[in-house]
This record gives C-alpha cells, sequence and structure tokens, in this order.
C-alpha cells in the first residue's frame, strides 16, 4: 500500500473516530435533555390536573371526557390523584393504568417527596401536592412522541452527515496528500536518473526549511562523499597498479633474462636475490596497503581499548632497532609526564603502525640515520615529537605530505610508496589527535598531538 493511500485511510479514520465520538456525546446529551425536558412536563401537567380538579368547578366526568378527546389528537399525559391514606380519588383512565400504583410506590412517594421512573417507552412521575394544608400523591406518565421524533431525526441526520463527511474527507485526504508527496514523488525520479556514473547530479534544493528540504539536503550531502569516495578508490587503485607493476616487471624481467641463456652459480644467485627484493618489497606495499584499508574503517568498527602510549612507543622503538641495525633511536619522557596523561582510549595495532612509520621515516631520511622522540605536556595536550637533522622538506612539499602515494623530490633516491605518511594521519584522526610538520634549520620534526 503506497504511502499516499496510508495517509489517506488514517487521516479519514482519526477523522471518522472524532465525528463517532461527537455523536455519540451529541445524542447522549441531547437524550438526557429530552428526558429531562418531559419529566418537567409531566409534572407541570400532573400540578395543573390536580388544581384543575380541586379548584374548578369541572366535574370528574367532564375532566374525563376532556381526557379522551385530547388523546385523539396527541399523546395526553395520564394522571391519577391519591389521598393521604392513599385512596384514589382521581384518575383519568382507571381502565388504562398506565403507572399501577401499588402502596409501596405511593410510600416512596410520600417520603421523598418526588420520584421518577420509565415503564416500558413511557415515562411517570410520582410528586406530592399540598392541598388545605394534606399532602395528596399525584402521579403523571406519558409518551414523548414529539421528543422521540425529534431524537430519531437527530440521529438520522447525523447518520447522513457522518456518510457524506466521510466521502468529502477521504476525497479531501486524497487531494492532499497528492499534493503533500508531490515533491517526494518528483525526489524519486531525480534520484532514478543518479547512477554510479553520474554521481554528480544532485536532488533540487529550496530556501524551505522543512523536513522534504532537509531530506534533500542530507542525501545530495551523502552523494557528495559517495562521489569523493568513488574518486578516491579510482585515484587510490591507479597508483596501487602503478606500484605494483614496478615490482612485477623487475621480477619477470630478471627471470626472462636468467633463462634465456646459461649463467654462473653466481649470476643465478644474484638475479634470486633481486627477484627476493623485488618480492620483499611488494611483501611490504602489501602489508602497507592493508593497514591503509584498517585505517579507513568506519571509526564504530575499530575496537579501542585503554592503551599506553609510552609502552606502544617502546614497543615501536624496539621493533624498529631490531629491524633496521644502522638505525639510532632515543626516547626521551619528561619527567613532568603523569600516568594518567599517557593512557587513552585507543586500538594499539594501529598506533604502532602510526609510530613505526614516523620513526622509519625519520631514520631514512637522515644522513645519520637517527630519531629523536620527545615526550612532554603542554597545557592540556600531551605532544610526542620526531625529529631528524639532515634534509630538510620543502615548503612546496610540506602542502602534499599528507596525499596518498606523494613522494618528494628528496625522498626519491629512498625506497617507498607514498602511503606511509598519509596511512599515520588517518590513523591520528581516528584517534581524535593532530599531526603538524615542520621542516627548517636543518631539522624536521613531526609532532603528534593528543589533548587530555
Amino acid at each position: 500500500m503506497k504511502v499516499r493511500t496510508r495517509l489517506t485511510l488514517l487521516f479519514t479514520f482519526v477523522t471518522a473516530m472524532l465525528m463517532i465520538f461527537y455523536g455519540i456525546a451529541v445524542y447522549y446529551s441531547s437524550s438526557k435533555a429530552r428526558e429531562t425536558s418531559f419529566y418537567a412536563q409531566l409534572r407541570n401537567e400532573g400540578v395543573a390536573k390536580a388544581n384543575l380538579f380541586f379548584q374548578s368547578t369541572l366535574s370528574e366526568k367532564e375532566m374525563h371526557r376532556l381526557y379522551k378527546n385530547n388523546t385523539k389528537t396527541i399523546n395526553e399525559v395520564q394522571v391519577a390523584i391519591y389521598d393521604p391514606e392513599f385512596n384514589l380519588i382521581y384518575h383519568d383512565d382507571s381502565k388504562v393504568d398506565y403507572v399501577k400504583e401499588d402502596p409501596k410506590m405511593l410510600s416512596g412517594i410520600l417520603k421523598n417527596k418526588e420520584i421518577s421512573f420509565f415503564i416500558n417507552d413511557l415515562q411517570a412521575i410520582g410528586t406530592v401536592y399540598t392541598h388545605n394544608g394534606k399532602e395528596y400523591l399525584v402521579t403523571a406518565a406519558g409518551y414523548d412522541q414529539y421528543g422521540y421524533n425529534s431524537i430519531n431525526h437527530l440521529l438520522t441526520i447525523s447518520i447522513i452527515a457522518f456518510i457524506s463527511i466521510l466521502i468529502l474527507i477521504y476525497l479531501a485526504g486524497i487531494f492532499l496528500s497528492k499534493k503533500a508527496l508531490n515533491p517526494l514523488s518528483e525526489m524519486v525520479e531525480q534520484i532514478k536518473r543518479i547512477t554510479a556514473g553520474k554521481l554528480q547530479l544532485r536532488l533540487k534544493t529550496t530556501k524551505e526549511k522543512d523536513e522534504l528540504n532537509e531530506l534533500a539536503q542530507n542525501f545530495n550531502g551523502m552523494l557528495e562523499r559517495l562521489e569523493n569516495s568513488f574518486d578516491a578508490q579510482k585515484h587510490f587503485v591507479s597508483n596501487i597498479s602503478h606500484e605494483l607493476r614496478t615490482p612485477l616487471s623487475a621480477i619477470i624481467t630478471e627471470l626472462e633474462l636468467a633463462s634465456e641463456k646459461e649463467h654462473t652459480k653466481e649470476e643465478y644467485q644474484e638475479t634470486i636475490r633481486f627477484a627476493l627484493d623485488d618480492a620483499r618489497n611488494m611483501v611490504k606495499l602489501s602489508n602497507s596497503l592493508m593497514d591503509l584499508a584498517k585505517a579507513s574503517y568506519d571509526p564504530n568498527e575499530i575496537s579501542f581499548s585503554e592503551i599506553r602510549l609510552d609502552e606502544i612507543l617502546l614497543e615501536s622503538y624496539s621493533k624498529i632497532i631490531k629491524e633496521n641495525s644502522e638505525y639510532k633511536v632515543s626516547l626521551n619522557i619528561d619527567s613532568e609526564v603523569e600516568e594518567p596523561q599517557l593512557t587513552l582510549q585507543g586500538n594499539e595495532y594501529l598506533l604502532q603502525v602510526a609510530f613505526n612509520n614516523l620513526i622509519d621515516n625519520a631514520c631514512k631520511y637522515s644522513p645519520e640515520h637517527t630519531c629523536c622522540i620527545d615526550v612532554k605536556t603542554h597545557a592540556s595536550s600531551l605532544i610526542i615529537s620526531f625529529t631528524n637533522t639532515g634534509i630538510i622538506i620543502s615548503p612546496e612539499d610540506l602542502q602534499h605530505i599528507f596525499e596518498p602515494f606523494y613522494r618528494s623530490e628528496n625522498s626519491k633516491e629512498e625506497k617507498g610508496y607514498g602511503i606511509g605518511l598519509f596511512l599515520t594521519e588517518k590513523i591520528i584522526h581516528l584517534h581524535h589527535a593532530k599531526i603538524k610538520v615542520a621542516s627548517e634549520n636543518n631539522k624536521t620534526v613531526f609532532m603528534v598531538i593528543f589533548d587530555f
């Protein structure tokens, strides 16, 4: 079922319930008002008949004749009068006695001064009438034909109006829902035209501050992120293909040359050594790409736990020294740094990858292969500095140093793929930290800043 139909039916149903509730309330209050009004009419008719009986010159027969003549044209009220000893002294028509009074009923009238009740469709009332110091009991009963006709007419009109209004509301609901959801239909048509090859298309937005315009703006924002992601993936795949092609081509060339003619044992060993170096480079590249993929996950999908930064730095320090015996790395932690300042929520593996890259880069591009790591606090931040001396980075290269696969002119003499710093920046940002670089006066410093 379409949203338009559901909204129309829901709107019609809610309106129907409200109208039914209103109709029941009106019918009930009108019925009670009729009942109260007719009781008052019965009381007045009983008192009038009693006045006529006690104070007029009309005989009882003449009053009976008057009653019977009235019953031919209207629903005349039937009245009976009893003396204090419960003896009947007057009745409009004793042969057709509506009330059928008994001593118990008459006692109740005398005790309560007035009672009212139903006899099937008839209403009846009993009241005390005082004449010459004596209390007489008067009962009056009758059928409120006019009142019931009015109530039935009201019910008929209400049912017809209810059905008519429901039909009109249903038609109005269809029109209004169609008009209200028309922008959604237009958005659906626009979305159908957006494909993987047409991510540059956008939904139309207006200056209105409504939910539909907000939806269109958020959807356009999602398309913007998807387009950037697709472009980044294309660029990423293109660079990966280029980087993988170089060592693969070298391996193939070396093996083809080795297979074309006989070589000495030393020449074969040299060919194998070259192929192994290229294979190891491919392994390093694939490991870097795997780390990059892990760092590119949704932050909600990466497990974080309580870690110590000094312990991770020591592990990175030990790992780099073990793998590269010519590297000289020093780690200095300021005495003012307290243990809580070194503890945070993070991913140990990813942070170690980031620190490994910074230490390796510092040693690699330093003529003395040295890296000095300093840990200190400043204001409400913990600052970890990775410093090397020697080759500085030009201002032009500093602007692109964290871009993927970018390599400066000074770094092309060393082996690498331009992934390390890009990966490091992503990891640092995942931990809500900042990374800065400064290169001047024969010294390059990478600073990682964690806020407390």
